[in-house]
């Protein structure tokens, strides 16, 4: 474990725990940064106000970032979007989107264009969770958990 001083609370943090709290929470929509947790990209505030419980009135986005990748996990900012000039979608790779999906295994996600905007266990919560964020996605599906649930199983 590490101690941190965030918002003048001495707090103690390895990357364990951090994942581990998280991975019941569904991450806030994206403004500017962001930090990779467990494959989902939180709002490196939301992070540490869960993992600590400290009000993210308290501390800038910046020293959660700082928190965050001194315990190893990645930290970017959003960019703007930039016009789309690349091929149409059917003649694209589906590498990078498939990468994506990778983390939400067995999970219902929302998507816009190759970005998720958020996955949970049922497509209510995931509807809920668009709701409560005024988001709009482009796509409601589940990530198939199994060769069997996207190619089927068929009797013997």
């Amino acid at each position: 474990m590490t101690t941190f001083t965030i918002a003048g609370h001495a707090v103690e943090l390895d990357a364990d725990t951090v994942a581990q709290r998280l991975s019941r929470e569904l991450p806030d929509p994206i403004r500017e940064h962001f930090s990779v947790i467990g494959g989902r990209r939180f709002p490196p505030k939301q992070a540490i106000a869960v993992v600590t419980g400290i009000d993210r009135a308290d501390f800038t986005t910046h020293q959660a970032r700082r928190v965050l990748q001194r315990l190893g996990f990645p930290a970017a900012r959003r960019t703007a979007p930039v016009p789309d000039t690349r091929l149409p979608k059917a003649d694209r790779a589906p590498d990078a989107l498939v990468e994506a999906m990778r983390p939400y295994i067995g999970q219902w996600v929302a998507v816009k264009g190759d970005e998720v905007l958020v996955g949970a266990d049922s497509p209510t919560k995931v509807v809920a969770w668009l709701t409560e964020h005024g988001v709009t996605g482009e796509g409601l599906f589940r990530v198939p958990g199994s060769d069997a649930d996207i190619f089927g199983a068929a009797p013997f």
